[in-house]
């Protein structure tokens, strides 16, 4: 009986010469260098790369099968990003750090990479701008508000608020709702034009304490620590890094502070990306649940308010104080 070297190999060898085949061709290598940038859908890397959607397809199927990058599905969309684990996200970091920065065909590439980025956000700060006026309506359209904000307001009667952050703010809707129960309110937004709103929201609302300012929600103008409690709510379903908007808030909580995010769980509904520029269609308990792990937090709980036709999730996550008391987190929506 015939027994070929392949036959005696270890599964763990065979999985390296697979993702070494992977990586040996240009557009592959093409595709793992603007994977390594974050999410990116099949339409976007054949924009980049002018070729057919079928033959991009392969390639991608190829990285994937070598386990350098992983594929997932929402809707009608593939997006696909490096992999996490295995040899072959070890072997793609090593690869990636051997290719040079100044490769003509990659800076050809991350151009257009950064062209179709610089359209897809006009598009959403358009979107934003000519909604600006209804934004709170539009939000009540899929999921009771009114029943999402109470939630909040039990999940943190627990204990006073101090300093609190809420990131991606709007019309300042939640420092409307949760500014009597901090001590100081701040919230963050690229748009100008929800800024405004917001700013007359609270003065009218006699909210003297609570502020809102222009900002980056993947680099907080706020030092390490600063606040007690952080809140993304409906934010990371729009955002083009959402692991690292969680990293983010992560660092501006102090020890003992709670990070509260609230978003749509998984859902079909293409129009709301087609229509209201949502890059996610919602997102798994346990991705996020693993992105807040990630960034140092623990999960504490996951609340689930279903809708019609969405569901929203709430996921309350701490960062481990020094000395923790025997049971500082009581379960959402029981007993305080």
């Amino acid at each position: 009986m015939f027994i070929s070297f392949y036959d005696v190999l270890e599964i763990p060898m065979l999985q390296v010469l697979t993702a070494l085949r992977a990586t040996a061709e240009p557009t592959r290598l093409r595709l793992l260098a603007l994977c390594a940038q974050g999410e990116l859908a099949v339409s976007e890397l054949v924009g980049v790369l002018g070729q057919s959607q079928p033959r991009v397809s392969h390639h991608l199927k190829l990285l994937c099968d070598g386990g350098l990058l992983e594929r997932f599905r929402e809707g009608a969309w593939v997006f696909y990003r490096l992999a996490s684990a295995g040899p072959g996200a070890l072997l793609a970091q090593r690869v990636l750090a051997l290719i040079p920065a100044d490769d003509p065909v990659l800076l050809r590439d991350n151009a257009r990479l950064a062209a179709i980025k610089q359209s897809r956000a006009r598009a959403a700060a358009a979107y934003f701008r000519d909604n600006a006026a209804r934004w709170a309506e539009l939000r009540s359209l899929h999921i009771d508000e009114a029943e999402v904000e109470s939630a909040l307001c039990r999940i943190l009667s627990d204990r006073p608020v101090g300093d609190f952050l809420d990131i991606g703010t709007g019309t300042g809707r939640l420092l409307q709702v949760l500014g009597p129960m901090v001590r100081r309110g701040e919230g963050i937004d690229s748009s100008r034009e929800m800024l405004a709103i917001a700013r007359s929201q609270l003065e009218e609302a006699g909210l003297r304490h609570c502020g809102v300012r222009q900002g980056d929600m993947y680099q907080l103008p706020f030092a390490e620590a600063a606040f007690d409690l952080v809140t993304i709510n409906q934010v990371l379903h729009f955002a083009e890094a959402p692991a690292l908007v969680v990293s983010e808030a992560a660092r501006v909580l102090k020890p003992g502070g709670r990070l509260l995010i609230v978003d749509f769980a998984p859902h079909q509904l293409e129009a709301l990306r087609s229509e209201h520029k949502h890059r996610r269609l919602g997102f798994a308990e346990t991705e996020v649940a693993a992105w807040c792990e990630a960034a140092g937090l623990a999960m504490v709980e996951i609340l689930g308010l279903p809708g019609q036709p969405l569901t929203v999730n709430i996921w309350l996550a701490a960062r481990p104080a020094t000395v923790l008391s025997a049971n500082p987190w009581p379960a959402i929506g029981g007993a305080s």
